[in-house]
């Protein structure tokens, strides 16, 4: 009989905010999988750490490229590909082996999470389970305690990797508006920002819920550098009191 294989979402950051649920999944799993970056520690493993069992086998997945390509090449498409692949059978070893596998993925596993690769390639063939988690939005809007969209708003969520004039475009045509994947995209996202005349609104949080989380109105933030753990937020409700 072949194990069973969990999406855990760990949440933004703070372990405290993992669900009980992903807790006992975790505490109960015979392996614990886990993304990183090739010579980095997992962001995932440290949020979840302190709930890890004694004999329990870990399964280091690390990217062989982040950004040293760019991810419209061929080369990094290639790479990460066979990347994801190689990671799925490795963790079908495990379950054909009749172990419990649980892959943790920061936020919640099948929103822009790492787990969804392995998830369309392992779920038709195992029995699967996804426990979702607070995702990273979430928890940085409360971080700020920044009131977002209500009524009829229409919250967009975007990618800081899109160019400068599709980021403008699209944040002309919604009221609510969170930006991810910063990083290197800061810059940029800050002059989209004021191409859509959006940038006096726009609130910076880096590390949301984590000790060392704070947020700062973007238009004050004098630099362009932007940790992995970081995103824009741009409230839409215009009419409140």
């Amino acid at each position: 009989m072949s194990g069973k294989l969990y999406g855990v979402g760990t949440g933004p950051g703070d372990p405290d905010l993992l669900t009980l649920k992903a807790v006992r999944t975790i505490a109960n799993a015979d392996v614990v999988a886990y993304f990183a970056k090739r010579g980095n520690a997992s962001n995932a493993r440290a949020i979840a750490a302190s709930y890890f069992q004694p004999g329990q086998i870990e399964e280091a997945l690390d990217y062989p490229v982040t950004t040293e390509i760019d991810r419209r090449e061929n080369g990094y498409r290639d790479q990460i590909e066979a990347f994801y692949a190689e990671a799925a059978e490795r963790i079908a070893s495990h379950l054909d082996a009749g172990r419990s596998v649980a892959v943790l993925s920061e936020g919640d596993p099948l929103f822009y999470g790492s787990y969804m690769h392995l998830h369309l390639r392992l779920a038709s063939r195992y029995d699967t389970q996804v426990i979702p988690g607070i995702t990273a939005m979430s928890g940085c809007w409360s971080e700020a305690g920044l009131p977002l969209v209500q009524g009829d708003d229409i919250l967009t969520v975007l990618p800081g990797t899109l160019d400068r004039d599709e980021l403008a475009r699209r944040l002309g045509n919604t009221e609510g508006a969170v930006i991810m994947k910063l990083g290197r995209n800061l810059a940029k996202v800050r002059a989209a920002l004021a191409d859509a005349g959006r940038l006096d609104q726009a609130m910076y949080v880096e590390r949301g819920t984590t000790a060392n989380g704070h947020s700062v109105p973007l238009a004050d933030k004098r630099d362009d550098v932007a940790p992995y753990f970081s995103l824009v937020l741009v409230p839409g409700w215009s009419n409140r009191p």
